[in-house]
């Protein structure tokens, strides 16, 4: 039975021996366990449904119904579970597919055994997790849409709000940016609250990807 403070993963990969693998990763780091295993994404969704999960590791290729649209299915399904992709594909395609379908990491299966363990743990801080190629895929993409005018627009936030957004995408706690605007913690979870409803957004996971794709900080 795993401990009230463990992390709960649903892993789902096609292929036993991998999953037999990257379990091993997992299951040898405290505080992580997995507590079910899926051989494609229809599968991964009735393990979500039958088992309390924090945190998901997709492979994107799966027969049936593919880590990506699986990762969709889970999003809508569990608003608050995290989900991992883990692939051997280092193509901007699928990243970008994945942060839409609500991924909040990428990791390749090649560095799986040094990025996977870092990736769980900044899932679970509601960080996200990118390997320096996906972080130069960001950058192509934002100076490409800043090239074509099709720039995020952010005049529908306030000069506050869009300072509060910065901070808070930078890591800082609400005590923080209270003392570096000089306003009141409350203040700054108002802010914090109507940019999450103007912005549709659920959480400072995507408080962050929002951030990045504005230009307020860098990847």
């Amino acid at each position: 039975m795993p401990e009230p403070d463990e992390i709960r993963i649903l892993l789902a990969d096609d292929h036993a021996l991998v999953r037999r693998g990257v379990r091993l990763i997992l299951d040898g780091e405290p505080g992580l366990r997995v507590v079910a295993e899926a051989g494609d994404g229809a599968e991964a969704i009735a393990m979500a449904r039958s088992h309390t999960v924090d945190l998901a590791v997709l492979d994107i290729a799966m027969p049936r119904m593919t880590g990506l649209q699986a990762a969709r299915e889970l999003a809508a399904l569990q608003p608050g579970l995290r989900i991992l992709m883990l692939t051997m594909y280092d193509n901007e395609q699928y990243f970008f597919q994945a942060l839409k379908a609500g991924a909040c990491g990428y990791v390749l299966k090649s560095v799986a055994d040094r990025d996977l363990l870092a990736a769980c743990r900044a899932a679970m801080r509601g960080e996200p997790f990118l390997y320096p190629g996906a972080v130069t895929a960001l950058i192509r993409n934002y100076l490409d849409r800043a090239r074509q005018g099709h720039e995020t627009p952010d005049q529908i936030l306030t000069a506050r709000e869009e300072e509060v957004l910065k901070l808070v995408a930078e890591g800082r706690s609400s005590k923080d940016i209270a003392e570096i605007l000089f306003i009141s913690v409350k203040t700054v979870q108002r802010h914090r609250a109507n940019l999450l409803r103007k912005l549709g957004l659920r959480d400072r996971l995507d408080l962050t990807r929002y951030a990045i794709r504005a230009g307020l900080i860098e990847p």
